[in-house]
């Protein structure tokens, strides 16, 4: 059952990530990259990976995704569509898969065993950022404010 799953799941995220980036219309790009965050949230969960497809549902799709459909519905223009189909994207794309299957073919394989670890739960991820990496967890907070700020300088308009 979860190899049929994870067949499903795979070609519903890859046709989701394909229609975002080949789609002539932002906004449905923009839904197509929301549905292809679902299809990764959706492996998380087939993983057992509970807390971090919820993270991925609640930050890619239920912010990221709809701010980024906010700010085409917000800022859209007229826009002149290409003449000519661009290939170097597709070129670009296809010596990053082959040089990322190189890679794999060429790591030799792990033949040691890993050592048990204790099961993450969601109190222990809070323990560790509380605690560990509260420094970096307020980087990020203020990076985030500060592109929200400058975000919203950039969509307002100036009144005379």
């Amino acid at each position: 059952m979860s190899s049929v799953a994870f067949v499903i799941i795979a070609i519903l995220t890859l046709a989701a990530a394909i229609a975002a980036a080949s789609l002539s219309k932002l906004i449905h790009a923009a839904l197509s990259l929301a549905v292809a965050f679902v299809g990764v949230a959706a492996f998380y969960f087939l993983l057992g990976a509970e807390f971090v497809g919820l993270v991925q549902v609640f930050v890619y799709v239920g912010a990221v995704a709809v701010l980024i459909v906010f700010t085409i519905l917000l800022t859209r223009r007229d826009a002149i569509a290409p003449e000519r189909f661009n290939w170097a994207g597709i070129v670009i794309a296809l010596a990053v898969f082959g040089g990322l299957i190189w890679a794999i073919y060429k790591t030799p394989a792990i033949s040691t065993v890993a050592t048990p670890i204790e099961p993450l739960t969601v109190k222990r991820i809070g323990q560790v950022l509380m605690v560990d990496y509260v420094w970096p967890l307020q980087c990020v907070g203020l990076l985030l404010t500060a592109a929200l700020l400058g975000a919203l300088i950039l969509v307002m308009e100036e009144k005379r």
